[in-house]
């Protein structure tokens, strides 16, 4: 093999390698999906929401249904009011859904699991989703159990 063949052959494998690391930082980052289309958005309020950011997954049922597009804090109730980007094709959520913060994966993402109620009304562009459940916070799970353990 002549000393160009062998350049060249490095060279496709540094330019792979690139390839794969940029691949795999966006799907990290959650970059790496776009707009599917339409959407209309609906708001949430949590105590806690934890790590959640924007562009964080909205699902259903394990489904990508949307995507978190805004997280604002509401000083008069002392809430994170979190703005949900749905889906257009998924415009069938019961009024009376749940919104529940959830861990996924090894990195820790975090995303927002609606569970369907049973209204047969349904959410629409500018719904407020009652019933919201904060995220899970480990810290004050440790420290719940350690105070147990304590005062035993």
């Amino acid at each position: 093999m002549t000393r160009q063949t062998l350049e060249i052959w490095v060279g496709v494998f540094v330019a792979a390698g690139i390839a794969a690391l940029f691949m795999l930082a966006m799907k990290v980052s959650n970059l790496s999906t776009v707009n599917t289309g339409d959407t209309y958005e609906v708001t949430a309020q949590f105590d806690n929401i934890g790590g959640l950011s924007i562009r964080s997954p909205v699902k259903a049922s394990g489904v990508l249904v949307g995507r978190v597009s805004d997280i604002k804090y509401d000083k008069d109730y002392n809430v994170a009011v979190v703005t949900l980007s749905i889906q257009k094709r998924f415009d069938r959520f019961p009024s009376d859904s749940r919104a529940s913060i959830y861990t996924a994966g090894l990195l820790g993402e975090q995303y927002i699991e609606l569970v369907p109620g049973i209204e047969e009304t349904y959410l629409e562009e500018g719904s407020d989703i009652i019933m919201a459940d904060s995220a899970l916070i480990l810290e004050n799970l440790v420290g719940r159990v350690i105070s147990e353990i304590i005062s035993k």
